[in-house]
């Protein structure tokens, strides 16, 4: 069993940034549509490991055969759309568990 990622819309809050951000030369590197495909708990290359932490427990229970989080949440109980913390361009990703071929 392995959980494909999806990376599916990104929010940038503009005014937050300009009210509290440091300048950033480099923010968010993911870009939307990128997929990764991963069928353990390490962080897939090119994913940002901030928002591997946020991603990783439920990476973790689709893993184990899991799902169905928070009751009646999603169409399809063996996936989950989960947004990483950051508060300034939060990007939503949609983790599904694929059958291995």
């Amino acid at each position: 069993m392995k959980v494909k990622i999806t990376a599916l819309k990104q929010t940038i809050y503009h005014d937050l940034i300009a009210a509290y951000e440091l300048p950033q030369t480099n923010p968010c590197e993911v870009r939307v549509g990128q997929t990764w495909l991963t069928d353990d708990c390490a962080c897939p290359d090119g994913m940002c490991e901030t928002a591997w932490q946020t991603l990783l427990p439920f990476v973790r229970r689709l893993l184990n055969g899991g799902g169905r989080f928070y009751g009646e949440w999603m169409r399809d109980p063996y996936s989950a759309l989960v947004s990483c913390n950051d508060g300034f361009r939060p990007m939503s990703f949609l983790l599904e568990v694929v059958a291995e071929e």
